[in-house]
This record gives C-alpha cells, sequence and structure tokens, in this order.
C-alpha cells in the first residue's frame, strides 16, 4: 500500500520512495497479487507446511500459492493429506488475502493502526473493489470487511454442527475452513482425507452442508457493492442501482435454469431429496467456486459444455469471484436485443448502457474465448489428452472455479504454467493487465476518417 511517498506493505513501513508517481492503479493490484503469491510459494515450501516434513517442490508450491491467492481449487496435492496444519493455514490465509483482494486488507490494517488512507489509496481501492466513486471507499471497506467476517464466522458456527459430529475437535477447523473457502469461492477442501480428491462428494446427500456452502458462494459472488446497495434500500427494488438489478436477476437465471436441466437430464437416477441438492449444487458451483457434491467425469458432454459456460461467466463485479462476470454477460446479450430491435442506444430497466461499456464487455469476451481456447489446445496438445477434458480445465483456470476432470495433478510443468497464467488472469482481471501494461503510454487524441464495415 502507498501512503504519500512511502510504500507500506500489510501497515508495516517498507521504503521511502516516489513510486507512487510511476505505478497505476491497476499496476499496484497486479504487483500485489504477485507478491502475495510468491510469499505463498515460499511458506508453502518449507518442511513445516507439508506433513511429510519434506520440502515441497518450487513448481507444486508456486501452483498451490497461485490457486489460493486466485481463489482458484485447482490442487496438484490433496490439501487435506499433503499439507500440515500449518501449510493448510497458509492456504487459508492466502484464500482470505486472495478473496478480499491484497489492496482491501492493507488498507483496513492501516485503518486499525491509525493512518490517513490518502487519495492514492482510496483510487487504488476504487479500482479493486469496482466502486462508482471515491467518495466513502473507506467506509465501505469498513462495511465491507465487518460483513465479510460476520457471514464466514456464521458459516463456520453451522458448518461446525456437522463436521463435528464426524470429526470431533478437528471439525471446528474444518468449519473456519471451509466456510471461509466457500465465501472466497475458492473450492478448496479438507476432505481427502476420506478419499483423496474426493471435496464434498460424501456431503451430496446433506441438506444443512449443501445450503451453507451454497449461500456462501452466492452471497461472495455476488458482489460488495451489491450487498452496500441491498444494505441501504432494503426491499425497495426500485431505488436499486441498475447494476444491482443485473447483478440480482442474472445471478438469479444463472442458478435456475442450469439446475432444472441438470435435474432432469443429469441426476435422475438419485433419490429425490439427492437429486435437487445435487442439481442445485452443479449450478451454483461453477461461479466460481470448485467444490463438487457429484462425480464431475460421470456427467454428459452436455453438461460439462454448460459447466464450461457457467466457468467463464464466473460471479459479479466487485465480489470473490472470478470469471467474465454476470454483468458482461448481460450487458453483450442487451446489446444484442438492441441490435435486433434495431435501436441506437443499448438499454436496461429504464436505462441507457455507455458505449465505453460495451466496447469493455466486447474485449473481455474475446480475450476470455481466446484465452480460454489457446489453453486448452496448447495443453492438449503437450499432454495429448482428449481437448474436452482439457479445455474444462482451462475454463475452471481462467474462471478461478478449481472444477477439475481429475487431469490437473498429472500435468506436466509446461501445462502448470499455462494453467497457473490463465489464473492469475482470471483473478486480476484482464481489463487491469491491458491498463496496467498501457497506463504509461501516450494516448492520442486525434481521430482517423471512418469508413463503414459490414459485419454479419
Amino acid at each position: 500500500m502507498i501512503v504519500g511517498n512511502k510504500i507500506h506493505l500489510n501497515g508495516g513501513f517498507v521504503m521511502n520512495t516516489g513510486i507512487q508517481k510511476h505505478l497505476s492503479s491497476s499496476q499496484i493490484i497486479i504487483f500485489g497479487f504477485a507478491g502475495a503469491i510468491i510469499l505463498g510459494t515460499i511458506l508453502l515450501m518449507l518442511p513445516i507446511s507439508s506433513t511429510s516434513g519434506n520440502m515441497t517442490p518450487f513448481s507444486d508450491a508456486l501452483f498451490t500459492s497461485t490457486s489460493a491467492v486466485c481463489v482458484t481449487g485447482l490442487v496438484v496435492h490433496d490439501t487435506a493429506t499433503h499439507w500440515s496444519m500449518f501449510g493448510q493455514f497458509v492456504i487459508l490465509l492466502m484464500i482470505q488475502i486472495g478473496g478480499l483482494g491484497i489492496v482491501t486488507l492493507s488498507v483496513a490494517m492501516a485503518m486499525l493502526a491509525g493512518r490517513k488512507i490518502g487519495l492514492m489509496q482510496r483510487s487504488t481501492l476504487q479500482d479493486a473493489i469496482s466502486a462508482p466513486k471515491v467518495g466513502g471507499i473507506v467506509k465501505l471497506t469498513g462495511f465491507i470487511l465487518k460483513t465479510t467476517f460476520l457471514i464466514e464466522f456464521v458459516g463456520a458456527i453451522l458448518l461446525s454442527t456437522v463436521f463435528c459430529r464426524e470429526f470431533g475437535v478437528k471439525g471446528i477447523w474444518l468449519g473456519i475452513f471451509h466456510s471461509v473457502s466457500a465465501f472466497c469461492n475458492a473450492g478448496f477442501d479438507l476432505m481427502g482425507t476420506k478419499t483423496p480428491f474426493s471435496s464434498l462428494t460424501s456431503y451430496s446427500a446433506q441438506p444443512l452442508i449443501n445450503a451453507v456452502i451454497m449461500l456462501l458462494i452466492i452471497i461472495g459472488g455476488i458482489g460488495f457493492l451489491v450487498w452496500e446497495d441491498v444494505k441501504t434500500n432494503k426491499h425497495h427494488i426500485k431505488k436499486y442501482r441498475m447494476q444491482t438489478k443485473v447483478v440480482l436477476s442474472s445471478t438469479l437465471f444463472l442458478i435456475i435454469a442450469p439446475a432444472i436441466y441438470f435435474y432432469y437430464a443429469e441426476f435422475n437416477e438419485l433419490p429425490l431429496n439427492e437429486r435437487i441438492l445435487n442439481s442445485m449444487f452443479q449450478s451454483v458451483t461453477p461461479r466460481t467456486a470448485g467444490f463438487n457434491t457429484a462425480d464431475l467425469t460421470k456427467i454428459s458432454g452436455i453438461g460439462q459444455a454448460i459447466t464450461i459456460i457457467l466457468m467463464l461467466i464466473g460471479g459479479s463485479p466487485g465480489s470473490t469471484a472470478g470469471g467474465m462476470k454476470t454483468t458482461t454477460a448481460a450487458v453483450l446479450i442487451f446489446s444484442a436485443i438492441s441490435v435486433f430491435r434495431k435501436k441506437d442506444d443499448v438499454e436496461c430497466f429504464g436505462r441507457r448502457i455507455a458505449d465505453s461499456t460495451l466496447k469493455n464487455a466486447a474485449a473481455i469476451l474475446l480475450m476470455y474465448l481466446l484465452l480460454f481456447l489457446t489453453g486448452g489446445l496448447i495443453i492438449s496438445g503437450i499432454e495429448n489428452l482428449p481437448l474436452m477434458d482439457c479445455l474444462f480445465e482451462s475454463a475452471s483456470a481462467i474462471g478461478t472455479v478449481g472444477l477439475t476432470l481429475g487431469i490437473t495433478p498429472t500435468l506436466g510443468t509446461v501445462s502448470r504454467i499455462v494453467l497457473i497464467g490463465l489464473m492469475f488472469f482470471g483473478r486480476v482481471g484482464g481489463l487491469t493487465l491491458i491498463f496496467a501494461a498501457l497506463s504509461n503510454k501516450q494516448h492520442n487524441i486525434s481521430k482517423k476518417p471512418q469508413e463503414r464495415i459490414t459485419v454479419g
């Protein structure tokens, strides 16, 4: 975090420099995530982090740290059996940092230390949580932190009531870990003591576990700004911001529609109770949690394709979730509708959407599709694996989901590097990376001659 001409990391003084003049908000966010990944890698490499007491290879530690900070959930080692309590704590800390964001936590620690939050920090924080304005950003940060820890605390208590009956006192730690992991949409689990890489499949018929995990995923993926808007306006839906209406309506649709498909097409051999729970869970978890209660390898090709689409869309802006975001998909759909109706303006809930928003949405879609396809093709070519399996893994990485068809632990170094790059891109965001790269470039304000081109 930067205060004046001093850089602070987690509230502690690091150096006196004028670097803030040369770093944009986007660059600060990127370097913050990269620094957290490196720190997590070093800690996970330590012998104390593994159950065997041996040093974990750099590539494995880097992959796990990236997956945790980018709240993805893809793993090369089973979290419960490979990592010690210390290693699991490091992973949980990285998940919390990645879920809330480096900048958010840094500002929070500065606030606790009684430091003044300058304009630079407020502007960076605005970009980090996708806030519409700088005004009230510190108050909003406080609201985010209080709400986050309260929800995670309640989730941990509810989960512990089930886990403690099975695991004893250890169930408290399991409740805390899975609550934070679910809220941050990370998908890391500690159920490998039953069967490695089993996730929550043994709880597919347990109503409380399913309900709590799904609610935590949804609440975490809706977005901090939506929470604040709902808290302010409560049941007065007409007063909600357009973004809140888009997020809530698209989230509801993306839960119900896939759940109906999974209910009738994928899980019809299960008992009614388990069938409903599995269908709902499989609809919620791809956006972008990574837990699974069903064996994904047994889902049909259509079911896997729907899951890939859900993973690419992801959650909502300013949330713990990744992906292109629900608002991006909604804007593109509204844009298409306006074209079909031959309207010049794109409208939504009685409001007009800015042209710049449409351009950003189109750019994000193109970037995600190119990277998703390129990543899948590279992995398939190198590993000689079915393309569909590799595309599933690629979508899971760039959407920061963590769902897998079981191929990630078997991948070679190059394929892992590809997934690491996709996870980092998916968490930081495509536009953030582009803005960081071009922030110091001179922009040409002159306009070229216009000429028509036919499309479609």
